[in-house]
């Protein structure tokens, strides 16, 4: 009896937080595909953004997610393999393991102020596209190691010992029994990670976004727009909130279905991943 108790009450709960994301899906996709059409996705923007499109929103977008990648997946990659199969075990590891989990639930404002102070002032690359993707890189960073160095353990001992009795070094052994396994898994955290860091807004807010740009950026050193902050302030800071309402629902259907597309990305990479090397 109690355990029918148990599992309905999970039940409840899971068929209220679903029935209320639907509902929060189902209004931004009826208010948002309305607004949705060829121009607005490919036009400039006009007039203070109250005429036009988001073009420049989503190569911002796209453009900051790329740099992002290029720091956080090496890096938190690489991290991982040294902590799971090169770090002695002792307190100096377990301080670091600590140190990289306590850092995933920093506040992302936090991450956007040291963004200012080390990319921007110290590193001087101004408010810039290539500071905006370093600052979601370092946010991304623990949640890439964590999200590896799990799929690492999950491989058998059994997989490192076989290698290494038939003479292969720890680096061979590690490249070609060990990441063949994790890769998946590591690659899904990895693509989880980045689409976290391509809603955010706290830490591009201060290290290089605008709200209006009407021309694309020509370099990696200039400022963008991006589809969050553009968000934001049409949503809560437009001089003209209720005209523009419709551009901001547009927004954030778009936004949506850009993150559900890297969450569906990581999803197919796990399968097939995961089917060549049962072939």
């Amino acid at each position: 009896m109690e355990q029918f108790i148990g599992f309905m009450f999970l039940r409840i709960c899971i068929v209220l937080v679903l029935l209320a994301l639907a509902i929060i899906l189902f209004d931004i996709f009826k208010k948002g595909s309305a607004t949705i059409n060829w121009e607005f996705l490919s036009a400039m923007p006009r007039k203070g953004m109250t005429e036009g499109g988001i073009f420049p929103a989503i190569i911002g977008t796209f453009f900051v997610t790329i740099i992002t990648a290029l720091l956080s997946i090496p890096l938190g990659m690489g991290c991982a393999i040294y902590l799971n199969e090169y770090a002695k075990k002792g307190k100096l590891t377990r301080l670091i393991r600590m140190s990289i989990r306590n850092l995933s639930g920093v506040p992302s404002i936090v991450y956007g102020l040291f963004g200012v102070v080390l990319f921007v002032q110290m590193f001087q690359l101004d408010t810039s596209i290539l500071s905006a993707g370093l600052t979601l890189g370092l946010m991304t960073l623990p949640w890439t190691i964590t999200a590896s160095e799990e799929a690492l353990k999950n491989v058998p001992q059994s997989y490192r010992d076989g290698s290494l009795a038939l003479g292969a070094t720890k680096w061979q052994s590690i490249r070609t029994n060990v990441l063949p396994h994790a890769i998946p898994g590591m690659l899904t955290g990895a693509i989880l990670g980045l689409s976290r860091a391509a809603g955010e807004t706290a830490p591009i807010l201060f290290t290089g976004a605008a709200f209006y740009l009407p021309f694309l950026p020509k370099s990696f050193s200039d400022q963008f727009m991006a589809l969050p902050y553009h968000l934001y302030i049409m949503s809560t800071q437009h001089h003209a909130i209720e005209k523009v309402r419709p551009i901001a629902y547009g927004t954030a259907l778009v936004l949506i279905v850009l993150i559900f597309c890297m969450n569906l990305v990581a999803i197919i990479t796990r399968y097939k991943l995961r089917k060549v090397r049962m072939e």
